[in-house]
């Protein structure tokens, strides 16, 4: 078989079958996104970990490396990128607030708001391809010229949406409004900030476990909402 399997790469592969599930549990049926985000929050796990774990094996290829970083971008595209998307189309679905405005094989300008909504959805996949890309550009650039690893991130790491949509879903479900229309103004503002020229501090091992912290305590909160509320 081509490509390679050793645990280098396995964190990698986790997050993207994360990535797919999610996908598929949040478009089914009338959707269900609120479990598709705790596929999200698995996906932020792994990519904690994956470069770390990697980097551990002292006798890899040239070609090992290059594959384990394209497959890296290309995994969080989907779990950070397409997975985040179909969750926002999955809440227009079931939107208790949304579902009483729009009004079947009507087109009008709720329609016109609907598919505004999934605009929205779109460029923010967009905006994390283009971050995506010019990571690798630049950091293939800054390789040639430094040593060492970098100490910041141009633009936000699309990897901040595993702790970013999350915390709504969870707002979702602790206040007693529906609150689904500020996923789309938040899920605009990310993907700006994800290629916005901003400089964002590159966080060390403290940083990551402050990290996986908040998205614990995340998931904790929301699986106790899910369990006792069973919105």
């Amino acid at each position: 078989m081509i490509g390679f399997y050793d645990y280098t790469v396995i964190l990698t592969y986790l997050s993207l079958l994360s990535a797919g599930a999610g996908i598929i549990i949040s478009l089914s049926g009338t959707g269900h996104p609120y479990i598709g985000t705790f596929f999200l929050l698995f996906c932020g796990l792994c990519d904690a970990f994956d470069g770390r774990v990697a980097r551990t094996k002292d006798n890899r290829t040239e070609m090992e490396k290059n594959f384990g970083i394209q497959i890296d971008s290309l995994s969080d595209l989907v779990a950070f990128g397409v997975l985040p998307a179909c969750i926002g189309a999955a809440m227009i679905r079931t939107s208790p607030f949304l579902t009483r405005l729009f009004v079947p094989h009507h087109f009008g300008a709720l329609e016109v708001l609907r598919w505004f909504l999934y605009a929205l959805l779109i460029l923010y996949i967009l905006a994390a391809l283009i971050r995506l890309a010019y990571f690798n550009v630049t950091e293939e650039e800054r390789q040639r010229t430094e040593t060492g690893s970098r100490k910041f991130f141009l633009g936000l790491p699309v990897t901040s949406a595993s702790l970013i949509f999350p915390g709504i879903m969870m707002m979702q479900y602790m206040l007693p409004m529906d609150i689904t229309i500020i996923y789309f103004p938040v899920i605009m503002a990310t993907g700006l900030l994800f290629i916005m020229p901003i400089k964002v501090p590159k966080p060390g091992l403290k940083g990551i476990l402050i990290m996986i912290g908040i998205g614990f305590a995340e998931f904790l909160v929301m699986l106790l909402l899910r369990i006792f509320l069973k919105r």
